[in-house]
């Protein structure tokens, strides 16, 4: 058994899920199953791929810089840690790159639940408003809404197919976040790019601390856990995670 709406069957459950997982997790948007009829955890897995910042592909035509944002605040927080000014491929951080890539990280976040918070409370009645062009209501809803902006800011282009956002209202602010999700994400990583450029390497010391060991990792994935998903945590416990124990209860959108 298993949830095949919105699956072909020459596919099946399991490569339409692994198709996914890989098209979210970098910004390839293309599917091959409707992720709105995925069930409310299913649908939720894509939707923290893309918020994430694609940290594990990396993005179509933007590279490693989602994951070197959080490379740098893992250095600077072993640096405190020690004792040490952190450094990373011999250059120092200083407080202008976690400054910017602090910038970079927040952008994200900030962009898409703005703009959900905006779509949600505006009059149902305004006519090229956001609640009208929702095929459901309540948690899945939310949902609805919250996946369309975060696929547009994370430049990811797949969406849940139950929300119209052929109207004047996401339209607009649809175009606005795929501004925002790319050039001020952008500019912060070039200008901690080109601070590093113009810093003179310095030799590794006891005082180093290695970032191609097992603890570097163990401490970066801690880090995008706790700053990258704890951000969107509260929203996804408004979405797709209530509407999974509603579902459990006999209601559904």
């Amino acid at each position: 058994g298993g949830n095949m709406e919105g699956k072909e069957v020459r596919f099946g459950i399991a490569s339409s899920a692994l198709f996914a997982v890989v098209t979210t997790d970098a910004s390839c948007g293309a599917v091959n199953s409707m992720h709105d009829s995925y069930t409310p955890l299913g649908g939720m897995v894509p939707l923290v791929n893309m918020m994430l910042g694609e940290v594990i592909f990396g993005g179509v035509g933007a590279g490693l810089y989602g994951i070197l944002i959080f490379v740098v605040l893992s250095v600077f927080i072993a640096g405190l840690m020690v004792g040490r000014t952190p450094e990373y491929m011999g250059k120092k951080i200083e407080a202008f790159d976690i400054k910017m890539a602090t910038l970079a990280i927040l952008v994200f976040p900030l962009t898409v639940l703005t703009f959900t918070a905006i779509s949600v409370v505006m009059p149902e009645s305004w006519e090229s408003g956001s609640l009208t062009s929702l095929a459901n209501k309540g948690a899945h809803g939310l949902s609805e809404i919250l996946y369309a902006f975060t696929s547009a800011t994370g430049n990811n282009g797949s969406a849940f197919a139950g929300l119209t956002a052929n109207t004047v209202w996401y339209n607009s602010t649809l175009g606005v976040a795929m501004l925002i999700g790319r050039f001020f994400v952008i500019i912060p990583v070039l200008a901690i790019a080109g601070n590093l450029a113009r810093k003179k390497a310095i030799p590794p010391s006891l005082g180093t601390f290695p970032v191609t060991t097992p603890l570097f990792t163990t401490l970066l994935v801690s880090v995008i856990i706790i700053v990258g998903a704890l951000t969107i945590f509260p929203v996804l416990s408004l979405a797709p995670i209530i509407e999974h124990f509603l579902m459990y209860s006999g209601q559904t959108f």
